[in-house]
Formats: structure tokens, C-alpha cells, sequence
């Protein structure tokens, strides 16, 4: 089968996309497939574009790692200076076009935020992932939470604040007792998260927040034990424990490896594991998703879960939790990408 893996980008997970990339190409060439790593800003500028599937892609050896911080995506854009006129870079869509799916190894924006998924769409492309409505839904976590409260799932309390907003709103103080979340309302993998313990602190994470986003959701902090729930086709895999060895579950945290232990099955009463699958196959119903995603819970001290968001392309680094979840199915990560790509073959008949 001919498969590219879309990877790379200029999102803030710039990185994150290209490790996870890099491992799902291999695994597919491992399979027997036709596969190709594709950068879908930088492109492929061969004049054997054609040929493309004939080859081997040796750049995938060179990329993997994932530093502590996010990358300088300016450094990114200068390589192609006429980007605003066309995101994809040279050949990308041709080269998608011959293939017989797309893997999205991409992550935070114009990778998850539905636009790429719209565009393919129009041109027929035939993408692994939820589709361009689901993708624009869960990217904005402030319409994601509304969507959570108007249907029953517990979500932490919060509130949207946009950048035009936000003297008036310090002027008049936060209606969220501290200890409280600020995040920038369509980031990912935890960049432009800040946990607020006093007032003093509270306008510089704003200010921070609003460096990723001209909107930012301020909500409670729930103290407590950290979960996730892959979703395969509206089935809950089994519950993943996260428990950072410092701090909160953040961009190191998430990619280093060593950085957290990760427990899987998550060992909690069944009760629980029960209710916190329900809700993500829920989450999953209400925000139209579809393939695959993966939901991340809180739960507090007195047991209560609350589901704080959906992630549309998780990650499949080395790190990263979802592999982790259907390996304690029995699923290897190769036959977890082959799941995947059958998935969204189906759904594109």
C-alpha cells in the first residue's frame, strides 16, 4: 500500500509531530508498505517527485528526538519565505494524491485545528484521523468544554478571556478561587499551560498564554491523580495513569523520557476505570469524532473524574501514551498503525 506519513509543520509540537513521524514510518516499512516521510511545510523539491514511493526516506534516521522546549518556529518559516501564499510545501499535495491514504503524524496547529483535513477533503484524499468539523472542535477547548457541560460530562469550571478582554478583566479580578489553570485555548501538548497558585502571579501567565493564542481559558485546578483514554472507533482502550516525578504534566514531562511514570491499566478501583472509559466514549459521541483519539481526565481527591479534553491526533512518539494503552491490549504499535489505516480506509467508502 502506498502511504505518506505527513509529518513536520510549524506548529509549537513542530518536534513532537516529527518523532512521532519518524516511528510510524518505520513501522509501516517494517509492515512492507510503500512509505514515505513527508514534511507537509518543507515538501519534497526532487524532480523524481513521481518516484517518489520507490525510494527509501534516510532523513527519517536523522530526526526522533524531542528537546525540553518547544522549537523556534520562526527559524522554520524562514526556509520558505513565500509561505503565507501556500502552507504546503513543494509537490506535498501531488504526492498525496498518488498515495493510497495519509498517516497525519501531525500535532497542534495546521495539524489538528481541521484545515489540512478540509483541503484534503476537496481533493480526495483519503487522511487517517477525524474528519475537519471534529478536528476544529476539539483544537478550541473553550467550544470542547461547553460541548462536555451541555451534555453531562464533568469538566472543570472555567471561563474563555480574549486578548481585547484583558485589562477590564484584571481590573475587575478573577471570579476562580486560586490555586487555578491558564492555557491558551487552541495549544497542545501542554505549551502555553500555566498553573497559578497566587494572585501575583496571575497576570504574567496571562500574558504568557496570550504569546500562543488570542484567546485563553482560566479554570479550576483540580488536585488530584492524572488519566488518559485512548478511543479506537468509539471503543475506550484501557485507562493510563500519568504521575509527573516534578511538576505537572507538561511539555518536558511528556517527551523525556524517565520524566513521569506511566501505569497501564491504571490502578484504580473498576468503578472508576468504568466511569472514566464511559466518559471518553461519550466525549468521543459528542464531539463527532471519528478513527481515533485519546481524552484526558483529573481525577480528585474524593474520586470524581473530569474529562479536560480531547486530543484528535495523539501522539505516537516513544513516549507517548497511546501505544502504551493498546499494548496492554495486546496491540503492537505496528498493528496499532495498520488498525488505524483500516479505520480510516472504512470510513472513506
Amino acid at each position: 500500500m502506498k502511504i505518506v506519513v505527513l509529518t513536520g509543520g510549524i506548529s509549537t509540537e513542530r518536534d513532537v509531530s516529527l518523532s512521532s513521524g519518524s516511528l510510524i514510518y518505520r513501522a509501516l516499512k517494517e509492515r512492507g508498505h510503500q512509505a514515505i516521510l513527508l514534511d507537509v511545510f518543507l515538501g519534497y523539491e526532487g524532480d523524481d517527485a513521481d518516484n517518489i514511493y520507490e525510494k527509501d526516506c534516510d532523513w527519517a534516521a536523522e530526526i526522533g528526538h524531542i528537546s525540553e522546549e518547544s522549537p523556534d518556529i520562526e527559524q522554520v518559516k524562514a526556509l520558505r519565505p513565500d509561505w503565507k501564499k501556500n502552507f504546503f510545501g513543494p509537490n506535498v499535495i501531488s504526492i498525496c494524491q498518488a498515495a493510497d491514504v495519509v498517516f497525519m503524524g501531525l500535532h497542534g496547529e495546521n495539524g489538528e485545528n481541521g484545515r489540512i483535513q478540509a483541503c484534503f477533503d476537496l481533493m480526495g484524499i483519503c487522511y487517517t484521523g477525524t474528519d475537519y468539523v471534529s478536528s476544529a472542535l476539539c483544537m478550541d477547548k473553550g467550544l470542547a468544554k461547553e460541548l462536555f457541560a451541555a451534555h453531562g460530562i464533568p469538566t472543570p469550571c472555567g471561563f474563555r478571556l480574549k486578548r481585547d478582554g484583558l485589562e477590564k478583566h484584571l481590573a475587575e479580578g478573577c471570579v476562580i478561587p486560586f490555586p487555578l489553570v491558564v492555557k491558551a485555548c487552541c495549544g497542545g501538548s501542554s505549551v502555553g499551560v500555566y498553573m497559578v497558585d497566587r494572585e501575583e502571579e496571575y497576570e504574567r501567565a496571562l500574558r504568557e498564554a496570550f504569546r500562543y493564542d488570542g484567546e485563553v481559558i482560566v479554570e479550576q485546578y483540580i488536585k488530584g491523580r492524572e488519566f488518559s483514554v485512548g478511543v479506537m472507533e468509539g471503543r475506550a482502550l484501557p485507562v493510563i495513569e500519568i504521575a509527573p516525578l516534578e511538576g505537572f504534566y507538561d511539555y518536558k514531562n511528556k517527551y523525556q523520557a524517565g520524566s513521569t511514570v506511566e501505569t497501564c491499566p491504571a490502578e484504580i478501583p473498576e468503578d472508576r476505570a468504568i466511569e472514566m472509559k464511559r466518559q471518553a466514549e461519550e466525549a468521543f459521541r459528542v464531539l463527532r469524532l471519528k478513527n481515533y483519539a485519546r481524552m484526558d481526565f483529573m481525577m480528585n481527591e474524593q474520586g470524581e473524574v473530569f474529562c479536560l479534553e480531547a486530543n484528535t491526533l495523539p501522539g505516537m512518539t516513544p513516549t507517548s501514551l497511546l501505544p502504551q494503552e493498546a499494548a496492554a491490549e495486546g496491540v503492537p504499535y505496528g498493528e496499532l498503525c495498520e488498525r488505524i489505516i483500516e479505520s480510516a480506509l472504512r470510513g472513506a467508502e
